[in-house]
């Protein structure tokens, strides 16, 4: 057996006819940048995460920088996020000239909240609450240490398309809620796609007329902008996408659910639900403190794949040695960094193939 660690055409295959109606829609449309579908695209995916404005993006990463530099964050502020977090986060941060700072993650895989005012100086301007594995940050902590020190909320939702802070979608709580629709993702476009969310009709405006060069009306320019826009073909799919999102979503629940009841290996610890928190199952990720690579290889005999997300914290990058920090220097990141190891889960994953992965991993023995 072959069990692939996300299988795309799986998805895909679940509603292939849609995809291809509203595929060949568009493309006979004639009209294919900022339009009928991803105006459509920006109403319904604002109501469904319970945002007043929606902005599509061209990715995520856009998303996030774009935030930052709206929000006034540059050269000589700081900016708290997660020490465990993906790179793109932090590179949100950095592209504006502004300098990252990290705190250590909970038992949760998230940024620890009771650990960042001890992070917070003089030059603190915001917090990147970055909703890893689909899981959610304890945002009513965040926001209440937000609100004591004046700073701005940068939620990255990229890995949680729908899931909830006791009973809020996230995306909500902060100035800024930013989302990649990179195909693997809870809802994924076929290509790079992104979004912001935002309650602010000022905050809103500056990011449609940023993603245009800048521009409101054609050759009218405002301010010096980018090319971000989310294309019509990609928001096209995407609305047939959230169309199946909550059953997606089901889905996952299903399939983490049975990981859950059915792992038995003591050596492999599984994933933690933050109370007050519901989970979208963007990956199940498992913490193997002893042999994760091991355990790896040895699945992978068998024909099962998995992914380390994610194998070097982003302080001990070389894209981030400029910072100075070292091995030792953020110790829980680190030591997840060689513990952790996402197990198959997708849409359309059949009980044969979850058997197969669990019976293998119960048998495992480091």
């Amino acid at each position: 057996m072959n069990i692939m660690p996300n299988d795309l055409g799986r998805q895909y295959s679940l509603h292939a006819a849609e995809y291809e109606e509203k595929a060949l829609q568009v493309l006979r449309s004639g009209w294919y940048v900022l339009g009928k579908e991803v105006e459509a695209f920006e109403k319904e995916w604002a109501e469904y995460i319970g945002a007043k404005h929606c902005v599509g993006l061209a990715s995520g990463l856009d998303a996030l920088w774009i935030s930052f530099r709206l929000l006034g964050v540059g050269a000589g502020d700081e900016v708290i996020v997660c020490s465990n977090a993906y790179i793109a986060c932090v590179m949100g941060i950095s592209m504006n000239g502004a300098t990252p700072v990290f705190v250590e993650p909970d038992e949760y895989d998230n940024i620890d909240a009771e650990k960042i005012e001890a992070a917070i100086t003089p030059k603190t301007k915001a917090i990147l609450a970055v909703h890893l594995y689909g899981q959610s940050c304890d945002m009513t902590r965040i926001m209440a240490i937000a609100k004591a020190h004046d700073l701005k909320v940068v939620e990255d939702c990229a890995q949680s398309h729908g899931n909830h802070w006791q009973g809020q979608t996230v995306g909500t709580f902060g100035d800024v809620g930013c989302f990649s629709f990179y195909p693997t993702k809870g809802c994924g476009a076929f290509g790079d796609a992104g979004c912001i969310v935002t309650n602010s009709d000022e905050l809103a405006q500056k990011f449609r007329v940023y993603r245009n060069y800048g521009s409101e009306k054609r050759y009218h320019n405002q301010v010096v902008g980018t090319n971000s826009r989310l294309d019509e073909l990609q928001a096209g799919l995407l609305r047939v996408k959230l169309s199946h999102l909550d059953g997606f979503n089901a889905e996952r629940c299903t399939i983490a659910e049975t990981y859950n009841k059915e792992l038995k290996n003591p050596h492999v610890h599984q994933p933690k639900i933050r109370p007050g928190a519901d989970c979208t199952w963007h990956q199940y990720v498992v913490h193997v403190p002893k042999g994760r690579d091991a355990l790896a290889a040895y699945l992978k005999e068998k024909g099962i794949g998995t992914i380390i997300h994610y194998p070097i914290p982003p302080h001990l990058s070389e894209a981030y040695a400029y910072l100075g920090f070292g091995v030792g220097d953020f110790p829980i990141a680190e030591r997840y960094a060689g513990e952790v190891l996402s197990l198959p889960m997708y849409n359309g994953m059949t009980e044969e193939e979850q058997r197969y992965v669990i019976d293998a991993i119960n048998q495992w023995e480091p």
